[in-house]
């Protein structure tokens, strides 16, 4: 069960300062791990805390860290920034049957601040997700398969945008971060693997096998924001 999530205690200048060193390193800071204080904080909400040039320079090191790594998300939270930003792409190469079976294409670039999401309809997806933050892990996670996301852009316009399939799941994933959560939080627990295990033994379309071999329901993990 998720229970109520602190908010950050970091203010303007502590949130500016991480972003000065980051920016000044002259090399790509890491991904924190499960355990950092960040990622179990809520974000503060960006609201000028940085200029329009470091905002900037910020999301452009974010999305080189997301490809080096490589990843189809990342959230500031994930390099220790306690800020309501992330940002967003998918332009792997993807077996055509997986692509097919969760509803996967390609998202172009995208940056995103203060996001929010809510459900679209009652369907669900049950599918093994992993986190950078979570090295070598992966568990099935039941998300809606359909979600509106309320956001701003980097130049401060407000946004809404219908994501569906593998896209949804990558919106929820990186926003969940954002508000101090984790996809273990979420998971059917059972299921976790690690990433050896899980070629070995799971890497398929979809989750039947792996329901069967290893005795979990692929519905809602019963959790509660509240």
């Amino acid at each position: 069960m998720i229970q109520t999530v602190p908010p950050t205690t970091a203010g303007a200048h502590d949130i500016r300062q991480i972003v000065e060193r980051i920016l000044s390193a002259g090399s790509l800071p890491p991904i924190v791990q499960a355990g950092h204080p960040a990622l179990r904080q809520r974000a503060a909400r960006f609201d000028g805390q940085l200029s329009t040039d470091e905002l900037t320079r910020l999301i452009a090191v974010m999305r080189q860290v997301m490809h080096e790594a490589p990843g189809v998300g990342l959230a500031a939270p994930q390099l220790g920034i306690p800020l309501q930003l992330a940002v967003l792409e998918d332009q792997f190469d993807v077996d055509p049957d997986s692509a097919s079976l969760r509803s996967r294409v390609p998202l172009e670039f995208l940056a995103i601040l203060n996001p929010q999401y809510t459900q679209v309809g009652s369907g669900l997806a049950s599918f093994y997700e992993g986190c950078l933050s979570l090295s070598g892990l992966q568990a099935v996670v039941a998300r809606p398969d359909t979600v509106l996301l309320e956001y701003q852009t980097p130049d401060g316009a407000a946004e809404q945008r219908t994501f569906s399939g593998w896209q949804a799941r990558i919106v929820q994933h990186e926003t969940d971060h954002l508000n101090g959560i984790l996809y273990l939080d979420r998971a059917q627990l059972r299921s976790l693997s690690s990433n050896a295990e899980y070629a070995a033994h799971w890497a398929e379309p979809g989750i039947e096998n792996a329901r069967e071999g290893l005795g979990f329901d692929d519905g809602p993990a019963g959790i509660s924001l509240g």
